[in-house]
């Protein structure tokens, strides 16, 4: 109960600027939209209708068609979903091995510190589109690998994060007192490490969710992502860029959908980052 009301409490904070009531309004809906996809998708987005293909906007197919007679609104619906799942899969993937092993690190100094630092530049030595094209094109593209790929790619990043919180928050005087009253390293690892160092965390996975979402539909419009007829926002993107001559709808459907999640995790993730950072809030609001 306690982390829900610390939940809400944040939450309630973060609407109070303006670009975080935006964002989370529209987060909410995209939220909304990727759950129940399969009740507000008039059609089956896998649906073939040749005879009607690059339909223009009608009562019928509120968006039109793609090139094979799909109907668009019901893709895109879909898209949402699997872009929410792939994004939040991956923050949840790197989020928790990044947090583990920064941990570890703070705690293991010698050998095992060094190989797991080592790890995270080797990683970080590679910008995260050109890792996961290249990972991708050697193990396959399918949604749990690049889900995989992806959150490998991100791990270094909340890793190094967590090392420094804890070598920073550990030498604390209320934890060298909870020592003194013979507080176990377990107990004082997940009731006062933990909870002290996941606040930046959490700022830093919202304002990468949009980096993720950007990356998949990367690798979808350059064939290396999701495979069709899954429906993603980076491979509707490609099948209506193949198409501009005949229809620029799909583009503009994909590309718009894209920049609207984009700006919403955004604002959220900026508004929640001077929503948790005392230093920010000190300093006002923030638009």
């Amino acid at each position: 109960m306690r982390a829900i009301s610390i939940l809400l409490k944040t939450l309630r904070q973060t609407a109070r600027y303006p670009s975080g009531a935006i964002g989370l309004v529209l987060v909410s809906l995209i939220l909304l939209v990727a759950i129940f996809a399969p009740v507000l998708a008039p059609y089956d987005p896998n649906k073939l209708d040749v005879v009607n293909r690059l339909a223009g906007m009608s009562p019928e197919h509120w968006l039109g068609t793609d090139q094979l007679g799909r109907d668009l609104l019901s893709r895109q619906i879909f898209g949402t979903q699997v872009a929410i799942v792939v994004a939040l899969s991956v923050i949840g993937i790197a989020l928790a091995a990044g947090m583990a092993l920064g941990i570890l690190s703070a705690y293991v100094p010698g050998p095992v510190e060094r190989i797991i630092l080592i790890a995270f530049d080797s990683v970080s030595s590679f910008p995260s589109v050109i890792l996961a094209m290249a990972a991708v094109a050697v193990l396959g593209s399918s949604l749990p690998m690049l889900v995989v790929v992806i959150a490998t790619s991100l791990v270094p990043h909340y890793g190094r994060v967590a090392r420094a919180q804890v070598l920073s928050v550990k030498n604390e005087p209320y934890i060298e007192a909870e020592m003194v009253f013979g507080a176990s390293q377990l107990r004082i690892l997940f009731f006062h490490i933990v909870p002290n160092i996941l606040a930046p965390l959490v700022v830093i996975a919202s304002l990468d969710i949009p980096i993720v979402i950007a990356i998949e539909a990367s690798l979808s419009f350059l064939g290396l992502g999701l495979r069709p007829p899954l429906a993603s926002w980076g491979g509707l993107l490609q099948d209506g860029y193949q198409n501009m001559s005949k229809s620029v709808m799909p583009v503009l459907i994909a590309s718009g959908a894209l920049a609207i999640a984009t700006l919403a995790f955004t604002m959220l993730g900026e508004a929640l980052r001077h929503a948790i950072d005392p230093r920010s809030q000190r300093g006002g609001k923030h638009g």
